[in-house]
């Protein structure tokens, strides 16, 4: 029963984004593998995201931007079917580790600056997060300098962040249904990350204003280099068992 640590946890870490905006998506990630098998690890995670996501930008409604909504759309149905296809090549064995690569890039490197801040730039943030998202789960950094050219009001940021990370999952989702994945084993487990998501995004939303950020992120980013790390490790401690 070690895998309802995951509803405590989900808790935490839809409390973390609502309060930064990011980084709750990838701290959930690298903390499943070990607690589901790998198979179930990417659509769970997409499924806790939703909840999450959808119920931090529903909290923050008047902040909400409807504009961003068509392109993001359009690109994130294109990135999942390209996703999709990825995805049904993966060797379920060495997903621990793609993930955890994907984290330290995410963490540590300057992520790619996606041109201007049309329509244009929203496709291509919907195609290039949907589509790595079905491999790495946690996308959520990436669009960040996007939206920033738009406002860089803090609240604007949180909640448009959450709405279009909302549209990646559910087009993830759709992909993983068509793929033949079932929830129904899993559908305990789910409804209580779900409720814990939901409630970390009430709680994270009323602490927001409260919390500084500089001092937070430094140890976030330190904290999640150890668990990609360990991820690496995973498929390697698996083979020599």
């Amino acid at each position: 029963m070690i895998e309802w640590m995951l509803i405590p946890i989900a808790f935490a870490t839809s409390c973390l984004a609502a309060v930064i905006g990011m980084g709750g998506g990838i701290l959930l990630i690298a903390l499943m593998p070990g607690l589901l098998p790998a198979a179930a690890i990417l659509p769970m995670h997409a499924a806790t995201q939703l909840a999450s996501n959808a119920s931090r930008a529903a909290f923050g409604w008047r902040s909400i931007d409807l504009s961003l909504i068509p392109a993001v759309a359009l690109g994130a149905a294109a990135g999942a079917w390209v996703g999709a296809g990825l995805y049904q090549n993966l060797d379920m064995h060495w997903l621990p580790a793609i993930v955890g690569a994907f984290i330290l890039v995410f963490v540590w490197l300057p992520l790619p600056a996606l041109p201007g801040a049309g329509q244009l730039s929203l496709l291509a943030l919907g195609f290039y997060q949907t589509g790595l998202g079905m491999l790495a789960g946690a996308t959520g950094p990436v669009g960040a300098a996007v939206l920033l050219r738009r406002c860089a009001a803090r609240d604007w940021l949180v909640v448009n962040t959450a709405l279009y990370m909302s549209l990646n999952h559910v087009m993830r989702l759709t992909a993983f249904f068509l793929l033949g994945f079932s929830f129904a084993p899993w559908w305990p487990l789910l409804a209580g990350m779900i409720v814990a998501g939901v409630a970390g995004s009430w709680v994270g939303t009323r602490l927001r204003a409260r919390m500084p950020q500089r001092d937070f992120q430094r140890l976030f980013r330190w904290l999640v280099t150890g668990l990609a790390l360990r991820l690496l490790l995973m498929p390697l401690m698996d083979a020599s068992m």
